[in-house]
């Protein structure tokens, strides 16, 4: 069975690089991984240090424009699917692209819905960066989702916003088992402010991340951060809230 986790959070949070540095534990384990950029900015390509020139919108876009009435249409949209894979040594990147435009998608997503249960099962582990809305998973075409972590900064409104989105997943009833939120970008005179006040929302911290200025050197810099040495105060974190959740 493929384990699926999806990482969220408002924007500015770090739930990119949340997941970039999740990924990095992954891959230096055996295990198959699928890494599933669904967040229409689409930022986890360059936290990887990968180049895609392709989405799954694109190959959307390709089934509503209409294929030949005699065409296996399942068959087609499944080998497109895999034409627009990034393959590496250590993970599959499969980006999500731009949200719906104008008109409905409801053909198209209902045949991706299908293909995209058979290309997650070809894994062991599915880790999925999306936004705050939670719009792929809401169309639930990456589903039986098992664990969302909810990212959040060193505020009050990004534990609101962090509240909003556990509010939202259990009203889309998306079916996640575990829920847990993860504290980025802490500072020593906030740390325990913000250990109070999630608790008082009822979340189950999975991790407190310290404000990194060596992450922060890399974004700017535009390096991957999956190249970050292992004693980078967030990888270590990371590390621990990996083992955590059981990846």
């Amino acid at each position: 069975m493929t384990t699926t986790i999806a990482i969220t959070g408002k924007g500015g949070t770090g739930k990119t690089a949340v997941t970039a540095l999740l990924i990095r534990r992954v891959m230096r384990g055996e295990r198959l991984l699928l890494a599933v950029d669904a967040d229409p900015d689409t930022n986890l390509p360059d936290a990887l240090g990968d180049t895609v020139t392709r989405t799954v919108g694109d190959v959307r876009e390709l089934m509503l424009e209409g294929l030949p009435p005699d065409a296996d249409k399942m068959l087609v949209l499944e080998s497109r699917i895999y034409e627009i894979l990034t393959e590496t040594p250590k993970y599959d990147l499969l980006v999500m692209g731009r949200p719906d435009g104008p008109g409905c998608y409801c053909y198209a997503n209902n045949l991706l819905r299908g293909i995209m249960d058979k290309v997650t099962k070809n894994y062991d582990l599915a880790i999925i960066d999306t936004a705050a809305g939670l719009e792929h998973l809401s169309r639930r075409i990456i589903r039986n989702l098992d664990i969302l972590l909810v990212v959040t900064d060193g505020s009050r409104k990004g534990l609101l916003t962090a509240e909003r989105i556990r509010d939202l997943a259990g009203d889309l009833d998306l079916g996640f088992k575990k829920i847990y939120i993860i504290l980025n970008k802490v500072t020593p005179d906030n740390r325990e402010s913000l250990q109070k006040y999630a608790s008082e929302l009822d979340f189950e911290i999975a991790g407190t991340i310290p404000f990194d200025s060596v992450l922060a050197d890399y974004d700017l810099d535009g390096t991957p951060l999956i190249d970050l040495p292992d004693d980078s105060e967030a990888v270590t974190e990371v590390e621990r809230i990996a083992e955590l959740i059981g990846i």
